[in-house]
Parts: C-alpha cells; sequence; structure tokens
C-alpha cells in the first residue's frame, strides 16, 4: 500500500534533508541543453495499460524540469547526499543561486512528497509503515 501524503511527511519530519541520498523513482530524458523530462506513466494497473493506454494520446505525463532542477535531478544518483549538491549547484551557478540550502531543501521535499523521489535512508521505514 502507498504512504498517503501526511504518512510521507511524518516520516521525513525530524530528518536532515542534507544528509539525506534521493534516489529517483521514474526514468528521464535530457535534451541537448541537459533540460530533463521526468516521465510518469499515467497508469500502473495491468487493466488499464492494456485496455485504457492504447487510446491516449501519450501513456505518460511528461515534467519538464528548469535549468535549477535539471541539475539537481541529474545529481539524483543514489550515491551524493543533498549536501553535495547544493555545494554542486553553488560551483555551477554562483552568484545566481542565493539561499541554496533551503531553496534545495525545499524542492528535494517537494519531490518526495510527490512520490518522484525517494531517499536512501529511508526507505526501510517506508516499507514498514506501507
Amino acid at each position: 500500500m502507498l504512504l498517503s501524503f501526511l504518512e510521507r511527511r511524518k516520516i521525513l519530519k525530524g530528518k536532515n534533508t542534507l544528509e539525506l541520498t534521493p534516489l529517483r523513482l521514474y526514468s528521464y530524458k535530457t535534451d541537448q541543453r541537459s533540460s530533463v523530462t521526468i516521465i510518469i506513466p499515467k497508469f500502473k494497473k495491468k487493466f488499464a495499460l492494456k485496455y485504457i493506454t492504447p487510446l491516449l494520446k501519450s501513456p505518460d505525463i511528461k515534467l519538464n524540469l528548469d535549468e535549477y532542477g535539471s541539475f539537481a535531478w541529474l545529481n539524483m544518483d543514489g550515491k551524493t547526499k543533498v549536501s553535495t549538491i547544493v555545494k554542486n549547484m553553488k560551483e555551477k551557478f554562483g552568484e545566481n543561486f542565493q539561499q541554496a540550502e533551503y531553496r534545495i531543501s525545499k524542492y528535494i521535499t517537494q519531490l518526495y512528497e510527490q512520490r518522484l523521489i525517494t531517499f536512501k535512508e529511508i526507505q526501510n521505514e517506508e516499507t514498514k509503515h506501507g
């Protein structure tokens, strides 16, 4: 069973986001400018995949990320902690990237709450609750 939004938020509460290691849960495409498009299947159940998906224009939802979001997404490899992603973003974007820790922590928390990523350190907690 999938955890609700509030259950996922409760697991994350009290954790230092900067010390967590994000893992992508969906595939993605990049273009020549390294802009990321996350590909989210519209359906997961066999019935819907077999009978409804062929009727649709596209079987996926495509989520286009901006320059900052794309850079962060590409760094979420399951090995890199959020604090390192912040450091990498500061190096790449320099003066243009103010309040980096807060902005990236908030962004990554939103990705987690929307089930686009999870964290290596709390995967076990999610399976216990679910």
